[in-house]
């Protein structure tokens, strides 16, 4: 039975699940709420997200919802498929504690603050809202006060957790690439922070991101 991805095609947690079934070349279906009727608030869909958000996943009966614990279980379960993105020795303590640390930095350090100015610039509009200045100036100030960090962790290895590619550097790419629409340079300004701009344009022109960037497909 093919894994089915609950989601919508343009949904920016769905897009970070697609990316990385993408980039390990795992068949999926697509399978769409229809936002006319708020499906994804219904019982039915509240049966497998009780939050009613999106994605979740179906693998042959087995239901999983927030996106960074579905890119987990994909690179997990189909770790000798497509590219490999867990540490070469999960048995290593000291490998996945730094795999553990680079999952805490992204959501600690990133989603915070690009997500608070998704929100306030792109999802409010999209609901008929107008951004609050005040919000926007937190969240601006918050990513100008993480990036030296960044560039200081990406001066001294190539990848947030370590030297090897792993399934949360693609956390980011969501939100990143909605950073740029924005018309933020926070991740490509290499004068600033050439280590940050290096990776974000290595991750971001990946044929996997730019298969879903722009709406997921609806199989693969």
């Amino acid at each position: 039975m093919v894994l089915k991805l609950n989601t919508a095609a343009m949904s920016t947690c769905g897009r970070r699940v697609a990316v990385v079934l993408h980039e390990k070349k795992v068949p999926y279906e697509l399978i769409e709420p229809n936002w006319a009727t708020m499906e994804h608030k219904s019982e039915n869909w509240l049966k497998n997200q009780p939050f009613g958000q999106m994605p979740y996943i179906d693998d042959d009966g087995f239901i999983l919802f927030e996106s960074r614990a579905i890119i987990r279980y994909i690179a997990t379960k189909y770790a000798s498929s497509g590219t490999p993105l867990l540490p070469s020795d999960t048995s290593d303590l000291k490998a996945m504690a730094i795999l553990d640390q680079a999952i805490s930095i992204e959501t600690s350090n990133f989603d915070p603050n690009a997500g608070g100015l998704m929100k306030e610039k792109v999802f409010k509009k999209m609901g008929g809202q107008e951004a609050d200045p005040a919000f926007v100036a937190k969240y601006e100030e918050g990513m100008v006060g993480k990036l030296d960090g960044f560039e200081k962790l990406l001066s001294k290895q190539k990848y947030m957790a370590g030297d090897s590619l792993t399934f949360v550097d693609f956390y980011y790419l969501p939100y990143g690439a909605g950073l740029e629409q924005m018309g933020y340079d926070y991740l490509t300004n290499g004068s600033k922070h050439p280590n940050v701009a290096r990776w974000w344009k290595e991750i971001s022109s990946r044929d996997a991101w730019n298969a879903v960037k722009n709406g997921i497909p609806a199989s693969l």
